[in-house]
């Protein structure tokens, strides 16, 4: 007989989706906070070049890390909000099923490069995500 004590360990990806070009954002963070979004939020109007004059909107769901009023949202990124209870209704929540296929249930040694690998090879598939997260009805399409 021998004796096993299961661990997991958690890694909060946050993600950002264009469905109608499949272009998406990863940034992996410790936790998932107001203070954890607010630095996502930074890093994501960094990359993409939100400001002043070159504006981004960003549906989210009514998750209180969204809504907090401590929530620094940067110059150039709007937040639009989901009626309440309809997070299925947000494009990139159908990004976590690919992120999770790759590690769920897995005894992974770096679950950070496993997690990291998977990110990339879905930044790489624009064609993929697009297939996933473009609804039809989508108002952006």
């Amino acid at each position: 007989m021998a004796w096993q004590q299961p661990q997991y360990e958690w890694r909060w990806v946050y993600g950002c989706v264009h469905p109608s070009t499949g272009r998406t954002h990863w940034l992996e963070m410790p936790c998932v906070n107001t203070a954890a979004m607010s630095a996502a939020l930074a890093t994501f109007a960094r990359d993409v070049g939100a400001d002043a004059a070159h504006r981004v909107v960003l549906v989210l769901d009514r998750a209180g890390w969204h809504r907090s009023k401590k929530l620094v949202v940067p110059q150039g990124v709007e937040l639009w909000w989901l009626p309440a209870y309809t997070p299925q209704l947000n494009p990139a929540e159908r990004l976590w099923t690919l992120v999770r296929e790759a590690v769920a249930n897995r005894v992974c040694a770096l679950l950070d490069a496993v997690v990291g690998a998977r990110c990339v090879a879905l930044y790489h598939a624009p064609r993929q995500i697009c297939r996933t997260t473009n609804y039809h009805w989508w108002p952006w399409c």
